[in-house]
């Protein structure tokens, strides 16, 4: 083996052992930081994270962990910018396409978010059903996830849809039927446009979505900050 190559190999080995934390919910071998991040990007671009409103402009953020509007009544990031791999932003760019041409738009609430996050969640939540349980992580930790509504363009305003974001209602269920036909609508036209392009929805939550191919990506935990 090449000697350079082989103290290359040894350089990256003590940045990863350096840079490694500790998680207690789960094996720490599974949760990717930055050192380990940039390498697989570096493989695959099509797994950087991305800024969501440098490929979709006229998006609405209302990223409500980064404000105490939220169901922890506390701010949970440090930066209200929102991120998500860029084969998922590529999708949600056509969706985004598509519904332009009806007069509406996106209204993102959510996307990725760090591990760390994901732990203060269950540690801190008052009901640990309603948050990802970190023994798994969440496909947000995977910047495959996607919270978000519709609204319309000339109003600015969201549409009518069942409850409002992180509702713990049956009403927030993605096939509860027992609604006004108008939210039914609108949350059905949401639902097949996402899934056109690759989304989809969590059965409990109708604002939810999953990237489809979001087994293929690693969970991380690095702060917004960093990227």
């Amino acid at each position: 083996m090449n000697r350079r190559y082989l103290i290359l190999l040894i350089f990256v080995a003590c940045a990863l052992r350096v840079n490694a934390q500790h998680y207690k919910y789960i094996d720490s071998a599974k949760i990717y930081g930055i050192a380990r991040y940039k390498l697989q990007v570096k493989a695959n671009p099509d797994k950087q994270l991305v800024e969501i409103k440098k490929y979709i402009p006229e998006i609405i953020l209302d990223l409500r962990y980064a404000t105490t509007n939220n169901f922890m009544h506390r701010r949970m990031y440090t930066r209200a910018k929102a991120y998500a791999r860029l084969s998922v932003v590529k999708a949600l760019q056509q969706v985004e396409a598509e519904l332009k041409m009806q007069g509406l738009g996106i209204k993102i609430y959510d996307a990725y978010r760090p591990y760390s996050v994901t732990v203060n969640f269950y540690e801190m939540a008052p009901d640990t059903n309603f948050v990802a349980d970190p023994r798994k992580g969440s496909k947000h930790n995977r910047g495959c996830a996607i919270d978000l509504s519709l609204i319309n363009l000339k109003t600015g305003k969201e549409l009518d849809m069942p409850t409002g974001f992180d509702s713990f209602s049956r009403k927030a269920g993605a096939n509860y039927m027992d609604l006004p036909p108008q939210q039914i609508a609108n949350r059905e036209l949401l639902k097949t446009v996402m899934a056109k392009y690759g989304f989809k929805v969590l059965s409990t939550e109708w604002w939810h979505y999953d990237f489809i191919g979001w087994a293929g990506y690693e969970l991380l935990d690095i702060p917004v900050q960093s990227l």
